[in-house]
């Protein structure tokens, strides 16, 4: 069994639940799946372009709210412009309210 693979679709299928106009952090993926680190959780998702269902990767940001993945979408503006169709403020690659944009699984 390759565990790694099932870490990863772990990862995917929670960030498939982030809602749309909301973010997480890559610290709460890792600690409501209760293995692994945040670091582990950003190494997953930069596999993960190009997986079915597609994974809302740029909902996951730092604990700051920071795109700090930005620069692993195919253009480093990717992840703010989705950020932004879905209604959220980004200024200097930081979401504006982030606590009031956050979203903590149940």
């Amino acid at each position: 069994m390759n565990h790694k693979n099932s870490y990863y679709e772990d990862v995917y299928d929670l960030v498939r639940e982030v809602p749309y106009g909301k973010v997480t952090t890559y610290g709460i993926v890792a600690d409501a799946l209760a293995l692994g680190s945040a670091r582990m959780v950003g190494w997953a998702l930069k596999q993960c372009f190009g997986a079915e269902p597609p994974v809302p990767a740029h909902r996951v940001v730092n604990r700051k709210g920071e795109l700090s993945g930005r620069i692993h979408f195919s253009t480093p503006t990717i992840m703010q412009e989705l950020l932004e169709s879905e209604g959220l403020k980004v200024v200097d690659h930081k979401i504006l309210n982030f606590e009031a944009a956050l979203w903590r699984p149940e």
